[in-house]
C-alpha cells in the first residue's frame, strides 16, 4: 500500500507511526519554500548535521543551496515525526556500499526504525519512507540533448522502445524510464556505479516487473516523472 501525501508545506506535518513492512509513505515538497515543516530554511544550519552543512556550503549557486537545504530540512522533519525525535536529533549514517563495501552506500537512520529515500529535480523534491528498503526518484523532463546522450546507455530494449517513439513523446518517455531506474538503484544503494542498463524497467505506461521490488509510477506535476521502488520478500532483496 502506498500512502501518497500531496505536499509537505510550511506547517508542522502530522506523520504518526512509521510505515510498516507492507506500506510506503511518499511526500512531495516545493523546494522554493522559505519555511519547511515549521522550520525556516534560512536557519537550517541549526537542524542539519555537520556533513549536511558542509555539503550545502559547497554549492555555489544560491538556487542549488536552497533546494538542498529545503529538501534535507524536510527529510529531517519527517524522519523526526516518524521516530518521535526532534529533527536535529535524527542521526544519519551511510550503509556499506554493495559494490566495494565502503561507507558510502544508502543513507540510513542510525539504529534503523525506518527506511527512507530522497530525490530532488528542478524545484521539486520527493521523500519516501517504509519499513523495508525503498527508493524514490523524481525527474524533470529532459531536453533533447540529454535524450541523445542517455539513450544509448539504457537497456537495449529501452533504447529501442524510446527510439521508436515520436519526437514529442521521447523526452517524457525518457523521464519516466530514468525515474523508474533511479528509484531501483537508490533502493539497492548501487547508484550509477554499474551504469544505466540494468535493471530493465520499460518505457510503457506501466513499469516492467523487477524481481525483488514493487516498482510504481507516482503522480507528478506536468513536466516531471516520478517513481517508487519498495522491497518485496526478504528486506534485503536486490535488483537482478
Amino acid at each position: 500500500m502506498i500512502e501518497y501525501v500531496n505536499q509537505l508545506g510550511g506547517g508542522a506535518p502530522r506523520t504518526g507511526a512509521a510505515p510498516g513492512a507492507a506500506a510506503a509513505a511518499v511526500w512531495s515538497l516545493d523546494t522554493t519554500l522559505d519555511v519547511v515543516g515549521g522550520h525556516p530554511v534560512g536557519a537550517a544550519a541549526a537542524v542539519l548535521d555537520a556533513a549536511e552543512r558542509q555539503r550545502a556550503e559547497a554549492l555555489l549557486r544560491p538556487a542549488d543551496r536552497q533546494r538542498y537545504l529545503a529538501s534535507h530540512l524536510g527529510l529531517r522533519v519527517l524522519l523526526g515525526g516518524y521516530l518521535g525525535l526532534a529533527p536535529q536529533e535524527v542521526v544519519l549514517v551511510r550503509e556499506d556500499c554493495p559494490g566495494c563495501g565502503g561507507p558510502h552506500g544508502r543513507p540510513a537512520v542510525a539504529g534503523g526504525g525506518v527506511h527512507f529515500s530522497l530525490s530532488h529535480s528542478g524545484n521539486l523534491a520527493y521523500l519516501a519512507f517504509a519499513g523495508v528498503p525503498v527508493g524514490v526518484d523524481v525527474e524533470e523532463v529532459p531536453g533533447a540533448e540529454a535524450v541523445a546522450d542517455v539513450l544509448p546507455l539504457l537497456h537495449p530494449a529501452e533504447t529501442a522502445e524510446l527510439g521508436a517513439l515520436p519526437d514529442p513523446d521521447r523526452r517524457p518517455g525518457l523521464a519516466r524510464v530514468w525515474a523508474r531506474k533511479e528509484a531501483c538503484l537508490k533502493a539497492t544503494g548501487a547508484g550509477l556505479a554499474n551504469g544505466l542498463a540494468d535493471p530493465y524497467v520499460g518505457s510503457a505506461p506501466t513499469p516492467a516487473s523487477v524481481p525483488g521490488w514493487t516498482l510504481t509510477d507516482l503522480p507528478a506535476p506536468a513536466g516531471y516523472a516520478a517513481a517508487l521502488a519498495v522491497a518485496t520478500g526478504r528486506p534485503g532483496a536486490g535488483v537482478s
